[in-house]
């Protein structure tokens, strides 16, 4: 059963039938960042490795023909375009865009051949990217241009597959509440299959490289579970920010995209406002806002050069700001002194560690949010189709 903060236990649980989502659990939102392991395990049985192909080849038979991706999304979804986009040019060498759906309505790109159109969306009736799918469809065909889309989707059977040639599904299975937690996870593993079919067949990853990629990712669902036993210092960071009123949070390469979608879950489950940003771009206007009242969290995980990152961190610490971070164990010494807190996440390479950063982020969104006697599981002014 999960460890809850001091306060959970007078708050209210809304959205659930009587007895609760499960007997251990309060929220949905809860429960559904506890189904992680099992809907990723899920996930990878539906897309079995064993050869550079695998089941992945078998339902994507025009992928020898791509030379350039486009990602529509929107919201969380776009934050998994976002890493795909990372795994997309940095393994397989293939140029990748990624637009939110109003955006590319507003300023479409140029229509290029041999391009794959990917629809990202967790319940697969997000109405602006089905929009934005449309308007590239037809562009394609008024254009004389080439590409297949394909839609990667929590919900196979909803309005995303009119729009699409091929459906991914990510068997997350059903998510009640209104943050996305599995369906973000599992999105990012159909993605990073998607990027290792690609770059095998591109003959920028050997079968042997493939194979040892999809040998570590069979390793995921117990990283995260053991993630998950051990969540006392995330509840004792959620004290930290449970008052707080603004928040950076800062991460880099890869990590940019999980500060973002940490931010916004901060933002939608709390109503606390932050921001995700690249450490770097930080200091090009953003530190212009700390102080004592702004607390900052930093992703360490994944950063090419740890002296520089360190010298960021210390620079924010500087200004006032309380400072805490994610960090793996290497690197945990260095950043102690540093940080009003810090918490030590499992050993994991780059390329799988979105997977076990978003988790903290998820937790400390939910916790933040009891304490405050939010409604977790239904926030004010959002609403969302069943995924």
């Amino acid at each position: 059963m999960p460890n809850e903060p001091a306060a959970a236990a007078s708050s209210p649980a809304p959205h659930q039938n009587d007895t609760g989502p499960h007997p251990d659990f309060p929220h949905w939102m809860l429960k559904e960042i506890y189904d992680q392991p099992q809907a990723l395990q899920g996930c990878l049985a539906a897309y079995p490795g064993g050869s550079g192909r695998g089941t992945m080849g078998d339902r994507l038979p025009f992928l020898d023909e791509i030379q350039r991706v486009q990602i529509l999304a929107s919201g969380t979804s776009r934050h998994a375009g976002l890493i795909g986009q990372y795994w997309l040019e940095q393994w397989a060498g293939i140029p990748t865009r990624v637009r939110s759906g109003t955006e590319f309505l507003a300023a479409p790109w140029p229509v290029l051949p041999q391009t794959l159109t990917l629809g990202v969306t967790q319940s697969g009736e997000t109405a602006d990217t089905l929009k934005a799918l449309a308007i590239a469809r037809q562009r394609q065909v008024a254009q004389a241009g080439t590409g297949p889309f394909v839609g990667i989707t929590n919900n196979p059977e909803r309005s995303l597959s009119a729009f699409v040639d091929v459906v991914l599904p990510t068997y997350a299975g059903p998510e009640i509440g209104v943050a996305a937690t599995k369906t973000f996870t599992t999105q990012l593993l159909v993605l990073y299959r998607l990027a290792l079919e690609l770059a095998y067949r591109r003959d920028r990853l050997s079968l042997a490289q493939v194979q040892t990629h999809l040998h570590q990712l069979q390793t995921l669902p117990a990283a995260i579970d053991q993630l998950l036993q051990h969540v006392e210092p995330i509840q004792a960071l959620a004290q930290c920010l449970a008052s707080a009123q603004h928040c950076l949070v800062l991460g880099q390469g890869v990590q940019h995209a999980i500060a973002q979608e940490g931010a916004l879950k901060l933002k939608e489950t709390t109503y606390l406002h932050a921001e995700g940003a690249a450490i770097g771009e930080f200091m090009h206007g953003p530190i212009a806002l700390l102080d004592a009242t702004v607390p900052v969290l930093a992703i360490a995980h994944g950063c090419p050069d740890p002296a520089t990152f360190l010298g960021y961190l210390r620079k924010a610490k500087s200004h006032g700001a309380p400072l805490f971070a994610l960090v793996p164990p290497d690197l945990a010494p260095s950043t102690h002194e540093i940080c009003d807190l810090q918490i030590v996440l499992p050993a994991v390479d780059l390329a799988r560690s979105p997977f076990l950063t978003v988790i903290p982020l998820q937790l400390l969104s939910y916790y933040i949010a009891v304490l405050r006697g939010l409604d977790v599981d239904r926030p004010r002014n959002i609403t969302k189709t069943l995924s």
